[in-house]
């Protein structure tokens, strides 16, 4: 008999486990990451974790090659050539620390607003923030302007939260899940897990996004939409629903303000606006009483019908409005078919399909619970349908009120906050009166009177200087987009070199590759920030840069911080900032130096604190200078942002303590030692009904969410935006410009609408006839991923994928390459067939292309020779209109970028040695990474 060899089926993986926060995009999955000789050998999944239950997608096990790319910055760096020629000097971090404090002292003493701080996909904005408001200045964000503001926005002044970071659906419990616009890196293992679990139980998903990839492709349903009118498609199923009287009145009733009164008296100054009791309260009309009361008054039951007069004036519910709105025919299945691109009769299933499931296979939970009125309901009701939606909803110039009509349809559906449908994640929801508002007043050498970002509540809330001029260099709160939550980070470029509204010293940025794939109009940002004046000085004076990694916007800065990579640093995922959590429970996380940097770097938020403690701010030093923290590890332990609440939730005083406590020095150790994370779970029968749940309320209270419970109902009727329209209406004291006035009047209904995003209006469509959108792989989270050894094997190039439709019109055969023409650019590239996606749209995906000489590939890699983008086609301001004035590429709501809208042309070309435009290589500060990328780990 042949002796068998004998096989290690487990071979020895590792010296040593580490357990911490993944970073290869926004999910935050807890990670085990597996050391030899002190290096890292392999990452998995956290089987422990809330988040991803042990699962890890292709980027986060390719965090390996992150902390080993040769494109890693090494030291800090001065500028000794040209903007743009990438030719620096190292220098040490004394000196980078002593220049920058050079640069920002000045400011800080004379004029704070000098500075403009933006940071971009960083997970610390709380306390970037809080550092950028105890510098002074009015100029700070990160990157949300030019990513989802409006689905942020739109879900919290509708529902105090929104999808993503906010809330998930019931995979438990649903059997409808409904995505729409929803790209593959977002939220990535969570919703795989959750549809995984949802199907294989037999419920549907149904897919609308123009392009049929990841989720989509695994929908039992695809609609096709055409771009930019999901909204509209919205709203009809809305009419649909409500024409058949498919819709929880019960809910409408209770914990909403569809009861709530509305002064319908166009002659009255305070037409619109709620009908207040003496305390401010909105009210409503009892159903057994018939009297007027506040809509929290315990025991009442508000009439979603009655009319209520005072002296002379009839007010009338929000029910009444949006019966006359939606029920109205121009939103049937047959008015808006053709313009979304889908046919009547799908429309119509759509919204039978959902009534059928959400009032036909509506179930109840036997748990007893207290509503904020007082009153104890035996069961839950549960209505299983449930929705998600992300950026390819929100990134259009009428993306925040499609945002708001998608919650809408959730909330007379009945299915937010109930089993079945969408639930918030502690420590949401919130509603807008428990956020700040944003602040702008500054002085030499003082804080900021407040936060910078914020929830307005009317026209006194907005950013403007006495004269009525924008105070924040990005025009954030102003008359042009009143509601802009997270700033406009992708105008403060053009602004800043415009001088509108004025010019500013330094520009300081973190992780926001604002020359090449995170900015509109890629040349022209280059040659703004190259720009000079008749001085030969530069436009912009003085640009500070912080990035891990040699990336494009490295070469446009005077002076460069490197950051670390994310497995050799501190990090906090606070509950103040970016939770991470599930339905059930509050969690938050650290990162930690599994290993040490090989290379003289430094955590960009301990650099923060070190600037900080040379310039002696406030909130960071004491009153005679004295710092109070050594490093970003020292914030996360010892601040506290009131008395017992700090960044930290977990492990708090002697090391028991949850949500309040006193610091605890050994906190982070306790994180560690639970594998980088600590949950709370939500007690039984308060997990459900959120905003009304008093069980839930005084949870919320124990664990620092808030400080008294804060009951509300939702606001399907939006009463801000009627403040804003009352003022271009000419009541009021603040007000808007002419030139804004019809715009405001027309955009900001304080009842979702739809209209056609602005470059369909801007443009000539017949000329530009396709729209043109990218997205991101599954891959790839935004550009980081492309310089992985790993990643880079999955995508290392992008084609153009066209429909069959264009495919054939212009004669494409495989291998050929397209001309692709907007009013602002010219791009030619490969292009590639694809049936699954709308007829007239074609599509690539985002942040492929890269500038040679940088990230440490060679010139002729895929990346920098086929690889494109679509932002060469795109640009921060709409064509001018002839009266002077620039208008932004935004939404006039929020301000969020509206790189979706983008129409084209395409039409087929002669195949060029690679793709255009081409830019001329830039000279790396880390040179060329080798031919082949490897080494052995360990014995």
């Amino acid at each position: 008999m042949t002796q068998q060899p004998r096989i290690d089926t487990s071979p020895h993986v590792s010296d040593e486990v580490r357990k911490t926060t993944c970073y290869m995009c926004a999910c935050r999955c807890g990670i085990n990451v597996h050391m030899k000789g002190g290096k890292v050998a392999y990452i998995e999944g956290n089987r422990d974790h809330p988040v991803n239950k042990g699962v890890l997608c292709a980027k986060g096990s390719a965090g390996i090659m992150q902390v080993n790319a040769p494109s890693r910055l090494r030291a800090p760096l001065k500028r000794v050539g040209p903007r743009g020629s990438g030719e620096f000097e190292e220098i040490s971090w004394d000196e980078a620390l002593q220049i920058a404090c050079d640069w920002l002292e000045p400011i800080r003493k004379t004029d704070p607003s000098k500075l403009a701080f933006f940071t971009g996909r960083d997970q610390s904005q709380s306390f970037t923030g809080y550092w950028a408001q105890n510098f002074g200045t009015p100029n700070f964000a990160a990157h949300g302007g030019f990513c989802s503001v409006n689905m942020a926005a739109g879900g919290i002044y509708t529902m105090g939260g929104a999808f993503w970071e906010f809330g998930q659906p019931d995979w438990d419990h649903t059997r409808l899940f409904m995505l729409f616009g929803v790209a593959e890196d977002h939220d990535s293992n969570p919703i795989k897990m959750g549809i995984g679990k949802i199907k294989a139980r037999g419920a549907k998903v149904i897919g609308v996004n123009p392009i049929r990839t990841g989720y989509n492709a695994v929908a039992d349903d695809w609609v096709g939409i055409t771009p930019g009118t999901d909204g509209l498609f919205i709203l009809s199923l809305i009419h649909e629903l409500m024409r058949a009287g498919k819709i929880d009145l019960d809910y409408l009733a209770r914990y909403t303000n569809a009861p709530v009164l509305i002064n319908s008296d166009p002659a009255s100054p305070e037409h619109g606006l709620y009908l207040r009791d003496t305390d401010g309260k909105p009210t409503v009309i009892d159903r057994t009483t018939g009297k007027r009361m506040a809509f929290d008054t315990p025991g009442v039951h508000p009439d979603l019908s009655a009319t209520h007069e005072v002296d002379g004036i009839t007010h009338r519910p929000v029910m009444h409005l949006m019966a006359e709105r939606y029920l109205d025919p121009q939103y049937a299945p047959e008015a808006v078919a053709e313009r979304c691109g889908i046919t009547p009769d799908k429309i119509r299933r759509i919204a039978a399909e959902i009534a059928r499931v959400a009032f036909d296979e509506a179930f109840t939970l036997d748990h007893e619970w207290t509503d904020f009125r007082g009153e104890t309901h035996k069961t839950m009701t549960g209505r299983p349908v449930s929705f998600h939606a992300m950026r390819g909803i929100s990134a259009h110039s009428n993306g925040f009120q499609t945002a708001r009509a998608l919650h809408v349809l959730q909330i007379i559906l009945g299915t937010v906050e109930v089993p079945g449908g969408f639930r918030f994640k502690p420590p949401y929801p919130k509603p807008v009166s428990a956020h700040p508002t944003p602040h702008c007043k500054y002085a030499p050498g003082q804080p900021l009177d407040g936060p910078h970002l914020g929830f307005v509540r009317g026209p006194e809330d907005l950013a403007l200087k006495e004269d009525g001029s924008p105070a924040r260099i990005d025009k954030a709160f102003t008359w042009e987009n009143p509601m802009s939550a997270h700033g406009l980070m992708h105008m403060v470029i053009s602004n800043a070199h415009a001088g509108d509204p004025y010019k500013i010293d330094t520009l300081f940025m973190y992780m926001a590759n604002m020359s090449w794939n995170s900015s509109m109009n890629t040349r022209g940002v280059m040659e703004m920030l190259t720009d000079t004046d008749e001085t030969g000085d530069y436009v912009i004076p003085r640009i500070i840069y912080s990035d891990a990694y040699s990336s494009e916007m490295v070469a446009y800065a005077d002076l460069i911080l490197p950051d670390t990579t994310y497995l050799e640093r501190h990090d906090c995922i606070s509950l103040l900032d970016r939770p991470i959590c599930e339905a059930d429970a509050a969690a938050d996380a650290i990162r930690w130096p599994v290993v040490e940097p090989d290379r003289d770097v430094r955590g960009f938020q301990t650099v923060l604190v070190q600037l900080a403690n040379k310039l002696k701010l406030p909130g960071f030093t004491t009153e005679d200078g004295t710092p109070r923290y050594a490093d970003y590890a020292d914030y996360m332990v010892n601040h506290e942002r009131k008395p017992g609440i700090g960044p930290l939730m977990g492990f708090r005083g002697d090391g028991a303590d949850v949500g309040r406590g006193a610091p605890n020095p050994a906190q982070i150790d306790r994180y560690i030692e639970n594998g980088g994370f600590c949950v709370s779970h939500i007690p039984e029968g308060a997990n459900y009904y959120k905003p009304w749940n008093m069980a839930y309320q005084d949870w919320a209270v124990g664990m620092g969410i808030f400080d008294t419970p804060q009951p509300y109902i939702f606001d399907l009727y939006a009463e801000p935006m009627r403040k804003f329209q009352l003022a271009a209406e000419g009541h009021g004291d603040r007000q808007p410009p002419d030139h804004l006035r019809a715009r405001i009047k027309a955009m900001m209904d304080p009842l979702p609408i739809w209209y056609p995003p602005f470059e369909d209006d801007s443009v000539d469509t017949g000329e530009f006839p396709v729209h043109a959108l990218t997205q991101r792989p599954m891959a790839m989270y935004h550009s980081w991923g492309t310089q992985n050894a790993w990643l880079r094997q999955i995508h290392g190039e992008n084609p153009l994928y066209l429909p069959t439709k264009l495919w054939h019109k212009h004669g494409f055969s495989e291998g050929d390459w397209a001309r692709v023409t907007s009013p602002h650019g010219e791009i030619t590239v490969p292009v590639a067939h694809m049936a699954a996606l709308n007829e007239n749209t074609v599509w690539t995906w985002n942040a492929i292309g890269k500038r040679k000489g940088t990230w440490a590939l060679s010139e002729d890699a895929p990346e920098a020779t086929r690889g494109f983008l679509l932002n060469h086609l795109i640009h921060e301001l709409l064509p001018p209109k002839g009266d002077g004035l620039r208008w932004s590429n935004s939404d006039p709501v929020t301000g969020q970028a509206a790189w979706f809208d983008l129409r084209v042309k395409i039409e087929k070309a002669d195949a060029p040695a690679e793709a255009q435009p081409a830019f001329a290589p830039i000279k790396s500060p880390v040179g060329r990474g080798p031919e082949n990328l490897t080494w052995k780990v360990g014995k």
